[in-house]
């Protein structure tokens, strides 16, 4: 970094503010602090696009603006919010699955000494203490132990992320997103507050020629809507007054806005080889306009015969000197200077850059020669808002998510892009949206910043520092950050936020930083990313809860069943069998859940909130008891045994059993899938659901006819069958019951808050009457 002592430079430093227009740099002495915006500073990682001049160093290596940025990318980013609950969950179940393995040991135990010897204490302890009776009914129950923590211990919480995140991936790139890093899809659904860049991101990324206004106060949207001398006239002007050229359909040199005014003439059939530039005074940010003299090879001008020239410049430049404009028929009529000063100001509060365009019939060598102008129009420039923004803003801001622009522009600029972005809406509490400039938040305290942090909406004249600073307080506030960036400039804050959103077309830089790539830069893209990490939550949650209710149902079975007189209603090789349902086939069935709109439709999961939350727990135990029940009912009743040829041969009802324990997890994925009262919405969305769990049927009935003594089955007879899968099947009346009764009383509870809210309102509403003293005197 330096002070530049001599010369005049221009200077792009969009590699440290993400903005791409260039800044002029003269020795000018400003003095303070480090500052881009100090117009006799230069910065390491900038590029000096035109002059020369002599700079005398400052800071060198880590202590240059650009070292800084690249001192904040060593910094270790967050662990994902979700893995730390996963994590915080497999450690809680875990415990758990170690304490049922040892009470079901124990249970065993007591079945085989105790019970099986009449709860005869004496013949108890003589089995006990004869090694030969004692060591087999110990290793059984140690298997079993060991069997349980298998089924009970969940190893498949951490592996269900990869499994839903890989069942996603060709859906999310069909969709512009890519995720290079898993963490960042993860924490994206619980996203509470998302920093974005305006340019390429909210923006369409490059400078357009928007808006035409004509002398007579006509508004065009297109150069082709223009009237035809107006029209002509603009095309001459874009052609001949520039320092860009065209060259096989493209345009190349000059400066933005002059590529912005030729790339509005491209589509048109213009042709150029009818008129030569005589002379041309280009741009210079002292006079504020340039000025190109054209002639007519064939003799014609559209206005002043056979040559005019054309000026090009600031509009409080051009417009003082204009004494008449051309008409739509062509014909010359009087200026009104303050008409066009009004429409001018209107256009630069919707952040447009406004060029005024005039003709004059003399030579034009300088500011002396700005006399009598003919005035053709007011261009509107920008970098205009991508049409489907406001739209992907609304549904972002609906599900809970607070969007902060921040950018390297003015703050009139900002504030009028972030309004017609639908940016400045007030918060949920009724508070007035707030913009800042970066060195208003510079002065601010970290205190004071984290207050703001609800109401702000824009920060602008940002520098990347910035950036990084309120990805931390939004972190120390609870809150799970996203941003979005695509220069070195953003590299840090990029690795800093819980979810780094890189653009498609930024530097490999920020790409390395980022967590998920937008391959079309697009806002919406950014909003579908949010959604698919909102359906891998929920996805995960829906696991859970199938999961915990097979492991409920295979632990209360093991642990009950030895004291109604069956040592092993399951068998080892049989729990195996459930445990790659439950962990790999289940994993990949529930990893295919659609990405619904109406998940956008809700708040985002907090940063503390666990994965398995009381409602889920409701629906577990519910479920989980039923099915306990269910299983000790069909081992105790008679019934059951008669049906299923107990006298005969036992093993043909702890097939039986084992197909009934098997089904009712099955059949109770579809409860799981979904809240909804219709257990098939959305099935059709993901096919892999159906084809694991006929997948499962299928393996299940094998093992029933084919799975001999290793399984410990014998074949069913067809009516067995149907009345063992009759039986599991009345888990979904059972649950739906359930939804019915949770949605009944959720529904009188809201209705008797909202009676009370009303109640509370009216009387808060009531006008106060001062106290009557109606005591006789």
């Amino acid at each position: 970094d330096g002070v530049l002592l001599s010369g005049k430079l221009s200077v792009d430093q969009s590699a440290l503010n993400g903005e791409s227009a260039e800044t002029e740099k003269i020795p000018v002495f400003s003095g303070g602090e480090w500052d881009l915006s100090h117009k006799d500073q230069l910065f390491c990682g900038s590029i000096v696009s035109a002059g020369d001049g002599i700079m005398r160093v400052g800071r060198v290596g880590d202590k240059t603006f650009y070292g800084g940025l690249a001192g904040e990318m060593q910094e270790e980013p967050p662990e994902s919010p979700l893995r730390v609950k996963l994590a915080g969950l497999a450690g809680t179940l875990s415990r758990l699955g170690y304490l049922a393995a040892i009470l079901i040991a124990v249970a065993d135990l007591f079945n085989s000494f105790l019970i099986d010897n009449g709860m005869n204490f004496a013949a108890a302890w003589s089995d006990f203490c004869t090694w030969k009776v004692c060591l087999p009914r110990l290793l059984h129950a140690l298997t079993l132990a060991i069997a349980i923590v298998v089924v009970a211990v969940p190893e498949g919480l951490p592996m269900m992320i990869a499994v839903v995140l890989s069942s996603n991936m060709l859906r999310m790139i069909k969709d512009k997103v890519m995720v290079r890093k898993p963490v960042g899809i993860e924490a994206s659904g619980g996203l509470n507050i998302l920093f974005t860049d305006k340019t390429g991101t909210l923006t369409k990324g490059e400078l357009e020629a928007v808006r035409f206004v004509e002398g007579d106060g006509q508004v065009c949207a297109d150069v082709r809507e223009c009237s035809p001398t107006v029209g002509e006239l603009l095309r001459l002007s874009a052609c001949f007054n520039t320092a860009c050229v065209l060259f096989s359909g493209s345009v190349m040199g000059g400066n933005a806005t002059d590529r912005a005014l030729m790339k509005s003439i491209l589509p048109l059939d213009f042709r150029m080889e009818n008129y030569e530039r005589l002379t041309a005074l280009p741009f210079d940010s002292a006079y504020k306009f340039s000025a190109a003299s054209v002639r007519g090879v064939d003799g014609r001008m559209p206005l002043f015969g056979e040559k005019c020239t054309f000026v090009k410049g600031a509009p409080e430049k051009i417009l003082p000197f204009c004494t008449e404009f051309v008409d739509a028929n062509g014909e010359l009529r009087s200026f009104d200077g303050e008409a066009a000063g009004r429409k001018q100001r209107a256009m630069t509060e919707r952040a447009m850059r406004v060029l005024a365009v005039a003709v004059s019939r003399k030579e034009v060598n300088g500011e002396k020669d700005l006399r009598d102008l003919t005035f053709v129009a007011l261009i509107g420039i920008r970098d205009d808002l991508r049409k489907e923004v406001p739209a992907a803003i609304r549904e972002v801001t609906d599900a809970g998510i607070r969007v902060v622009m921040i950018t390297g522009d003015n703050i009139e600029t900002a504030k009028a892009v972030a309004e017609e972005a639908g940016l400045m809406t007030p918060t949920p509490e009724g508070e007035a949206p707030l913009a800042v400039t970066g060195k208003e938040l510079s002065a601010m305290t970290d205190a004071q910043v984290t207050a703001l942090l609800p109401r702000l909406r824009v920060v602008a004249r940002a520098l990347p520092t910035d950036k990084s600073r309120l990805v931390r307080l939004a972190q120390a506030s609870g809150m799970v950050t996203g941003m979005t960036g695509d220069g070195i400039n953003d590299a840090a804050a990029l690795r800093k936020a819980d979810v780094g959103f890189a653009m498609g077309t930024g530097t490999d830089v920020a790409k390395e930083a980022g967590d998920i790539v937008i391959l079309d830069n697009n806002f919406a893209s950014i909003a579908r990313a949010i959604r698919y990490g909102r359906t891998i939550f929920k996805s995960i949650r829906k696991f859970v809860v199938f999961q915990l209710t097979m492991n409920l149902c295979a632990v209360g079975v093991s642990l009950v069943a030895p004291f109604l007189g069956f040592d092993t209603p399951v068998t080892v090789i049989q729990m195996l069998w459930i445990n790659i349902i439950m962990d790999t086939l289940a994993g990949l069935a529930f990893a295919g859940e659609p990405a619904l709109p109406e998940y956008m439709e809700e708040a985002p999961v907090r940063r503390g909130e666990p994965v398995l939350n009381r409602q889920m727990a409701a629906r577990i135990l519910f479920t989980g008891l039923y099915t306990v029940g269910l299983c000790l009912l069909f081992l105790k009743a008679p019934v059951f045994r008669k049906l299923f040829r107990w006298e005969e041969n036992p093993v043909y009802f702890y097939t039986a059993f084992f197909a009934l324990f098997v089904f009712s997890g099955i059949f109770n994925a579809f409860n799981a899938r979904t809240e909804r009262l219709n257990l098939f919405s959305h099935l059709g969305k993901n096919k892999l659901f159906v084809v694991f769990i006929l997948l499962v049927m299928a393996v299940q009935l094998l093992l029933i006819y084919f799975g001999g003594e290793a399984f410990r089955c014998a074949g069913l007879t067809p009516k067995e069958l149907a009345f063992t899968l009759l039986l599991a099947c009345t888990v979904i009346p059972a649950d739906f019951l359930r939804k019915v009764l949770v949605r009944k009383f959720a529904g009188a509870s809201a209705r008797k808050t909202a009676a009370g809210r009303e109640l509370r309102r009216k009387k808060s509403a009531r006008p106060c009457t001062p106290a009557v003293n109606r005591s006789r005197p």
